[in-house]
């Protein structure tokens, strides 16, 4: 699954108000005006029990929730569903120093860097089902 699929079953299930970002490389893809949300999203080749987000996401989502009165979520795709959390909800994440990452995803500069992350579990998470009649 990609971004836009995973954005478009987002829009057609969940969040029927749901628009994405204007700029292109911004820190959040998509929001939520009725339901004052703004949404990174993620698409994993490869199921997890906890999942990687990056220190610099996750502030500057943090940030803007404080500044626009809004709730940040993080949702993730895997091959065995999606997964939404709402980043409001961890305070406490330990945060590490992470080698061998690449520097973007699915972009054409492949170069390993070091990122500052911390692991979501996602058995906190709210788990979406994919051909949920759409309640928005």
């Amino acid at each position: 699954m990609k971004e836009l699929d995973l954005y478009n079953i987002l829009k057609l299930t969940y969040i029927s108000d749901l628009e994405q970002s204007e700029q292109q490389f911004s820190r959040f893809d998509c929001y939520s005006t009725k339901w004052k949300m703004d949404i990174e999203l993620k698409c994993r080749r490869t199921h997890y029990d906890k999942l990687l987000i990056e220190k610099d996401k996750f502030d500057a989502l943090i940030k803007r929730a404080k500044e626009h009165n809004t709730r940040p979520f993080y949702i993730n795709s895997t091959p065995e569903g999606i997964y939404a959390f709402n980043l409001l909800e961890f305070t406490n994440l330990a945060w590490e120093m992470k080698g061998g990452l690449p520097k973007t995803t699915d972009f054409y500069d492949n170069r390993r860097v070091v990122k500052e992350v911390a692991f979501l579990p996602i058995s906190k998470a709210t788990k979406l089902n994919e051909d949920a009649d759409s309640n928005t």
